[in-house]
């Protein structure tokens, strides 16, 4: 996200120095008051600045906010873990809120860490620290729960930026609020928010297999941008996106169909690439993350080949359902769409990803991904 934007989004509902704070209504509903008289005007003039100097702050503690940055570094990786965050760094009336969630205290703050962590498990990654004013610093991360109390497990997936408000008088943080990427509003209490989190309890059936890796950097209302790792693929020509053709002689290969008849362990998903008009289609098969090209056995088949992709940046659109050609040309073409409007690059192209056996049923709850790479990304 672009600084100007960020500074645009935030806000703020706290002060930045989160003291004496009075909210600013009185002072917006001057401009609509009639023009006044000479005297009262004064009178009025009087009142203001008294109402200024109450909102100062006080004579500030001595404090360096690139200390506090390189804190944050260090403390909030352990926000989830066993050793946790230093309690010690938070005012006592720390403020958080979130979308639908809010606390006025420190014991608020650290039950809502304790309850994320048994209900949810979540995988916290901090991406950057940056002050962002006198009292404040700013933070990118993203966030992979799973909710456990629900038998099929779903992932819930948040990333935004947290501001974090530093108490003046102590140098201690004394508020946190959170502004998630994939909603507009988000004051306590969104409804959008509420909604974000129900959509994503959605079931997805997907078999418990070794998947290429990937960081989820940011994930907006429409889709997620991944930083996908190297891997491993061997493919074949197929016909078209939604098509199966060519399955059969890629798995062959992992089955033992190879120069030493070796089997491979199966992973997921399935890939279907479709080149510059999606008219060139290859099928394609993940081999397992511990696998070196030089390592793996020939293929049989002269239409079977082993490449090495290089992982990159990616936008990535999920969906369930039979992915027919018309169902899948249209996702690519709705993302295409939504990464140009928030001036991404797209390259030609895109990836249809099934992450179960093209052939079974159970189409309604099957996990499907379409992705077309970028040329260039930054979390800024």
């Amino acid at each position: 996200m672009a600084t100007s934007n960020l500074s645009h989004r935030i806000s703020r509902p706290f002060p930045a120095a989160c003291v004496n704070f009075r909210p600013p209504s009185s002072a917006v509903n001057l401009r609509h008051l009639a023009t006044p008289k000479p005297r009262k005007l004064a009178l009025k003039k009087w009142a203001i600045q008294l109402s200024l100097a109450e909102q100062s702050p006080p004579k500030a503690t001595v404090f360096d906010i690139q200390q506090l940055v390189g804190f944050l570094y260090s403390d909030l990786p352990h926000l989830f873990d066993d050793q946790g965050i230093d309690k010690t760094a938070y005012d006592e009336r720390v403020v958080f809120r979130d979308p639908i969630t809010k606390h006025d205290n420190l014991s608020g703050y650290l039950f809502n860490i304790a309850l994320l962590k048994t209900l949810f498990r979540p995988q916290f990654e901090l991406h950057w620290v940056k002050p962002t004013g006198p009292y404040e610093i700013t933070t990118r991360w993203t966030m992979v729960m799973k909710f456990v109390l629900l038998p099929w497990k779903p992932e819930l997936v948040f990333t935004g930026t947290s501001v974090m408000g530093v108490n003046p008088e102590n140098g201690k943080f004394c508020s946190h609020v959170d502004f998630w990427d994939s909603i507009e509003k988000n004051d306590y209490f969104s409804f959008q928010g509420l909604w974000d989190v129900i959509k994503q309890l959605r079931i997805y059936k997907t078999p418990e297999l070794e998947s290429p890796k990937y960081q989820i950097l940011k994930r907006t209302t429409n889709y997620e941008v991944r930083q996908y790792d190297p891997f491993i693929i061997v493919e074949t020509n197929g016909d078209k996106l939604s098509g199966s053709t060519g399955f059969n002689d890629v798995a062959g290969y992992i089955f033992g169909k190879n120069s030493t008849m070796e089997k491979i362990p199966m992973t997921t998903p399935v890939f279907t690439q479709a080149m510059d008009d999606l008219s060139k289609v290859s099928i394609q098969i993940v081999l397992p993350l511990d696998k070196e090209t030089e390592s793996l056995p020939n293929p049989n088949q002269e239409t079977v080949r082993l490449r090495k992709v290089e992982g990159g940046i990616a936008a990535v659109i999920k969906f369930s359902g039979k992915p027919t050609e018309d169902i899948v040309r249209e996702k690519e073409k709705t993302l295409r769409s939504n990464v140009i409007k928030d001036g991404l690059k797209p390259q030609v192209g895109c990836l249809l990803a099934r992450y179960n056996d093209p052939g079974r049923t159970w189409s309604f709850i099957m996990r499907n991904e379409v992705l077309i790479w970028l040329d260039d990304f930054s979390l800024d």
